[in-house]
């Protein structure tokens, strides 16, 4: 009698239920593994040596890769094809399972197919002509179809570099020119992405249903500045070191600080936070009232300049986070602070990780003040210090800033820094004048260009996370461990006193390899975080990048009503379709 033989049989499969994966199990699956939407299946079982096969290649946007793992697969059955029976098949069987365990785990990284958050879906409605012959006729010099234009607001800071850009741009100067360009675009059911600075890290303004830019970035005046009630009210275009500047004078300051010098607006889009929210918050503490354009081209105001109300919906922090999903922001208030008598900055370092971050948690818990906090790691030091010529020892480091009275901030620095030293930190390196500060900050604000600059031609891949600030070394120091196990160069960063933390993986945009392994830490990095009860998010937003982690976040509940609330502002979906959820 012809005696069998092993084969293998390998697919992708799309992400499976529970009882599609029992039945795999049924059909002698011994492992399957989740990659992304998809599931890479590896079934042996025994069959007949003649009906051996060759696998199936691998589906679009897969790993140039798989063929090493197939060629390896058939090596491997024609070898056990030729072993002696054993007297025990299924010990034979279970070796030839754990080998191939083996050898998909060793490779998952560069065999998987790419996360299908890397991939977006990419579905452009059309663009009638007559809509681009009425925006040129209404906007005139404001309005462009140039593919130079196009492309500009067709990028941001994102690694998504397939998305075509937008079928034309229009460029508004003022509120009414925001009304006639959302009523033309819902006319036609043309999609409508508002442009700030470009400086989105999730690939929110990316054009993936197409449609038309509409940049507010010449919005830019500062309409009213009330000191008396410490508020300003801003158009979307403005900056926010355009509003610190004007405020110079004033003895106020705007605090939320996320680094790249972005636009008011596309900071409420995101609800940005940054290097001060430990004290001051987050954009959702500090904008008090909105103006916006409704789908239907209405003007829309919510909130007041009173620092509280009880009257209605918030509907302001409605649309603080919306990230363009909702309505195009017009006017914008928001709430300043005094400027701080005494501001210092020091610099701490540690020998571990570890013990940088537990010095911020206690600081924490003890309820000091502490404006700013940022953790650098040692090699992202090292880059920061090369570039920028800073005397910085090449070790993990916490850049905190005090603000207060004089008597304050010496104390608060007193009490950290001897916290610092039971875990094992050094003196801390004082920065008083604004020069020695604003260097700092620029360097440690510049750490994603800075980081770029140390591979050239790689692009990063950057993601951030938060958690409660009692799981925070759990969660960093997990991540970090699986970050030096793949290899990539990377850079971290995070705003620590609030739990948030920032990755850059730093990819060969060339390598489906670099990229695959790249989503798999970004992955491994949100359900960690997820899993101690924190967020996807914690200032970046979801964009394109976040939206398959979001329902984990939230559960299908949550989408639901968030879907409910989309439909019922934007019945034709037209404000920047295709982010947040599908």
């Amino acid at each position: 009698m012809k005696r069998e033989a092993l084969a293998l049989s390998l697919s992708w499969q799309p992400q499976p239920t529970s009882s599609s994966l029992q039945g795999a199990k049924r059909r002698g699956n011994p492992c399957g593994f989740h990659w992304g939407e998809t599931i890479f299946v590896c079934v042996v079982r025994e069959i007949p040596i003649s009906r051996c096969y060759a696998p199936p290649s691998l589906p679009k946007g897969g790993n140039m890769n798989a063929p090493w793992l197939l060629s390896q697969a058939r090596r491997f059955l024609q070898r056990a094809a030729a072993w002696p029976a054993p007297d025990r098949p299924d010990v034979h069987l279970h070796a030839i399972r754990r080998r191939f365990r083996f050898l998909l785990l060793t490779a998952m990284t560069s065999l998987a197919p790419i996360c299908a958050a890397a991939v977006p879906k990419i579905a452009p409605r059309p663009v009638p002509e007559a809509l681009l012959a009425a925006l040129q006729q209404r906007f005139g010099a404001g309005f462009s179809t140039a593919l130079a234009v196009r492309a500009q607001h067709g990028r941001d800071e994102s690694a998504f570099t397939t998305v075509p850009p937008p079928a034309a741009v229009v460029f508004a100067e003022n509120t009414g020119d925001v009304q006639d360009a959302v009523r033309l675009c819902a006319g036609h059911r043309v999609p409508v992405i508002a442009y700030g600075a470009g400086s989105s890290l999730e690939g929110h303004l990316l054009a993936v249903r197409g449609g038309i830019s509409l940049d507010v970035s010449r919005m830019n005046q500062i309409l009213d500045i009330h000191a008396q009630d410490l508020t300003i009210t801003v158009q979307p275009g403005v900056t926010r070191k355009q509003v610190n500047d004007a405020l110079r004078d004033q003895g106020l300051f705007f605090p939320i600080d996320p680094g790249a010098d972005a636009t008011i607006g596309g900071m409420v889009a995101t609800r940005a936070s940054g290097t001060n929210a430990v004290r001051y918050g987050t954009m959702r503490e500090n904008v008090l009232a909105l103006k916006l354009v409704a789908a239907s081209g209405e003007l829309i105001r919510t909130g007041t300049r009173a620092r509280k109300s009880s009257a209605g919906y918030d509907l302001t922090r409605l649309f603080v986070g919306s990230e363009g999903t909702l309505g195009v922001l017009t006017e914008i208030t928001l709430r300043l602070y005094p400027l701080p008598e005494a501001v210092s900055a020091a610099i701490c370092t540690f020998p571990s990780i570890a013990a940088a971050v537990h010095t911020v948690i206690q600081t924490i818990q003890l309820g000091v003040p502490i404006a700013r906090v940022e953790f650098i790691d040692a090699q992202t030091v090292a880059k920061l210090a090369r570039h920028a010529r800073l005397a910085l020892r090449p070790e993990h480091m916490l850049l905190m800033e005090f603000h207060g009275s004089p008597a304050s901030v010496r104390e608060q620095a007193e009490t950290v820094q001897a916290l610092a030293r039971d875990r094992g930190g050094n003196d801390f390196e004082w920065a008083d004048t604004p020069e020695e500060r604003t260097r700092l900050w620029a360097a440690r604000h510049n750490a994603l260009l800075i980081a770029i600059q140390s591979r050239p031609g790689c692009r990063s891949i950057s993601t951030d996370a938060c958690v409660p600030i009692s799981r925070l070394a759990d969660c960093l120091l997990d991540s970090v461990a699986e970050a030096d196990a793949s290899g990539l160069p990377y850079f971290l960063v995070g705003h620590v006193g609030d739990g948030n933390f920032h990755f850059g993986y730093l990819i060969d945009p060339d390598s489906q390899q670099e990229r695959a392994t790249a989503e798999a830490l970004n992955r491994k990095l949100v359900e960690r975080a997820l899993s101690m009860d924190g967020t996807c998010s914690g200032e970046h937003g979801v964009g394109l990048h976040k939206i398959p982690f979001l329902p984990q976040e939230t559960g299908p509940g949550a989408i639901a009503m968030m879907r409910a609330i989309k439909q019922a502002l934007d019945p034709h979906d037209i404000f920047n379709p295709g982010k947040v959820f599908e």
